[in-house]
């Protein structure tokens, strides 16, 4: 495609994201599918060169006809040919936060599996990322050329049905499997031997495409991968647009440097281009800042994105993650383009008789969390100690409706409404476990640094406090001496008014305090049961035999006393002046 044909011809931009456990080939695997390498691609990172492990999303691309089932859809202007963008995800588990970071643009995933060595680890964490970011996927088992010729095939197809059983519960059931050597001889071989089966993987990979649904409105947000300068030009940021549009002339943030810029010149894989839209991978040449202060971040429409200091989020557990979920504890959030330690606090719908009927209907734990209902600072919700699981027989009910809120360690930069995941990324890289633990949409962010005085009091949480007492003694038909329901030292007047009930079912009210010992007056208005009458005057004849005592001394134990107290609150976790609340 020439420049000077470029306005006529329209090319279709399709990103692959090539994820797999290290070593598995993938980006062997790339080279041999590409033609065009972006500048970000193959691995621009020293200490990914020496190790031969890919560290950066590295992006390279090559152009194909557009296949036939691509022409007659979509009613805008026809495009001519399909460029597949390759992203190539890190596999390493430590940079989890990377694939993340590209994963919102990918719309399909290959995932690269070494023949030999079948599903590891990492695969699995692959896998939960494609589930919670795309909707289709190929496998590719590679590496077929080390299988003995004789046994090759067979072996094959031994690893494609372990690789379908694997996929079963997830949403790539049935998704296609092909067989290829990318690099024959392996990373060392010299590059005479020709990969295998790479042109039936681009015909499988046309096969697969599908139009995007790609939408230029909106606020700009585009995810940088790389910067450098070019003297005389200006500095060139490269990377993807996740959403919106931008064109020559546009002046644009970059909120990490807290600076604007103005657009001097777009390309797009090193053709010139007067803008570009969602999905499209580009080169963005800007007036002159420098690069090192920028290698990896976004850059998006003036005053469109919010650095919040903490945040309200659906929540939703990751189905593998073995550890349990507490409020308190800590969690890697990865969140727009960043990773950063939060601590947790859960929280759900009120249990059921307190509140309207739950709905039951819910997503499969690996579809995104879909919110049946809306989160408001009008409603009230209930304090968990950690996240619940599904109810029910083996608890394979769905898991109830629940938020989280997430306060950070610093702030972070990120649009509304986009997708969060908590990890363990701390747990052991060789541990065959999955650190992937929630995940959820970002709902509420509150961007004021005092957010705990100035916000937090309106998110009604609340937790409930069950107290019990003991009734001392009966002073006249309508009131009652309490005990054992506080301390000495607490303050009785946080509790007059308060209602009570006993154990006979009278219901009172606590009128306030009684001598020193945290004793109190309980008011019945409806007067006292003859019954709890009689009980309590027999049950104070045998006491007064064992010898009397005055107001402020201990008494005998309580089982002595047949009628109990009940004091039921709730107390709001973010209220300032500790109120307890009675419905």
């Amino acid at each position: 495609m020439s420049e000077s044909a470029d306005s006529r011809t329209k090319t279709l931009n399709f990103n692959v994201g090539v994820l797999g456990h290290v070593d598995s080939g993938k980006t062997s695997l790339a080279r041999a599918l590409s033609s065009t390498a972006s500048t970000a691609a193959f691995d621009k990172n020293p200490q990914s060169r020496e190790r031969g492990i890919t560290l950066d999303l590295g992006f390279s691309s090559f152009t194909v006809d557009l296949p036939d089932h691509l022409r007659n859809s979509g009613g805008q202007q026809p495009y001519d040919s399909l460029q597949f963008t390759l992203v190539d995800c890190p596999g390493h588990a430590s940079l989890i936060r990377t694939i993340i970071g590209g994963a919102q643009i990918i719309d399909l995933m290959m995932l690269v599996v070494d023949v030999v060595k079948g599903v590891q680890t990492q695969t699995a964490e692959c896998l939960l990322i494609g589930e919670l970011t795309c909707p289709r996927m190929v496998v590719v088992l590679n590496k077929i050329d080390l299988l003995p010729p004789n046994k090759r095939q067979s072996a094959i197809e031994k690893m494609t049905k372990r690789l379908h059983k694997t996929l079963e519960s997830t949403r790539f059931k049935e998704c296609p499997v092909i067989a290829v050597a990318a690099k024959p001889g392996g990373p060392e071989a010299a590059d005479t031997e020709e990969p295998q089966g790479v042109p039936q993987l681009i015909e499988l990979l046309k096969k697969q495409t599908y139009l995007p649904q790609r939408d230029p409105g909106g606020d700009l947000l585009m995810a940088v991968d790389h910067c450098f300068s070019i003297r005389g030009q200006g500095t060139v940021m490269t990377g993807t647009i996740l959403q919106g549009s931008l064109a020559i002339n546009d002046t644009v943030e970059i909120p990490a440097l807290k600076v604007t810029k103005k657009i001097k010149s777009v390309q797009m894989f090193r053709k010139p281009v007067s803008g570009a839209m969602q999905g499209d991978r580009v080169g963005v040449c800007v007036t002159q800042f420098d690069p090192k202060l920028l290698e990896r971040g976004v850059v998006c429409t003036p005053g469109s994105l919010r650095t919040i200091f903490a945040a309200v989020i659906s929540v939703r557990k990751i189905g593998y993650f073995k550890g349990s979920l507490a409020t308190r504890a800590k969690f890697h959030i990865t969140v727009g383009h960043e990773t950063v330690m939060a601590r947790v606090t859960f929280f759900g719908l009120p249990p059921v008789s307190a509140s309207e009927p739950s709905s039951d209907s819910k997503p499969s734990p690996s579809e995104p969390c879909s919110l049946e209902t809306p989160f408001t600072f009008d409603r009230e919700y209930f304090h968990q100690d950690e996240y619940v699981a599904g109810q029910g027989e083996g608890s394979s009910g769905p898991d109830p409706e629940q938020w989280a809120l997430l306060e950070f360690e610093r702030p972070v930069t990120c649009p509304s409404l986009c997708l969060v995941i908590g990890s363990k990324l701390d747990t052991d890289v060789h541990a065959n476990a999955c650190r992937l633990a929630f995940q959820g949409r970002l709902l509420q962010g509150f961007e004021d640094k005092s957010y705990a005085e100035t916000a937090l009091p309106r998110l009604r949480i609340y937790k409930t406090k069950h107290k019990e007492g003991q009734v001392e003694r009966l002073t006249d038909d309508y009131s009652v001496i309490g005990r054992s329901l506080f301390k000495k030292e607490t303050n009785l007047q946080l509790f007059v008014g308060l209602k009570v009930t006993l154990s006979t079912g009278e219901t009172g009210v606590i009128e306030g305090g009684f001598g020193q010992s945290g004793k109190f007056k309980i008011r019945v208005q409806e007067g006292l049961r003859p019954e709890t009458k009689q009980l309590l005057s027999s049950a104070s004849k045998k006491k007064g035999k064992s010898g009397s005592k005055g107001a402020n001394e201990e008494e005998p134990k309580a089982d002595s006393q047949p009628v109990s107290i009940h004091l039921h609150f709730k107390r709001y976790v973010f209220d300032p002046h500790k109120k307890m609340v009675q419905s």
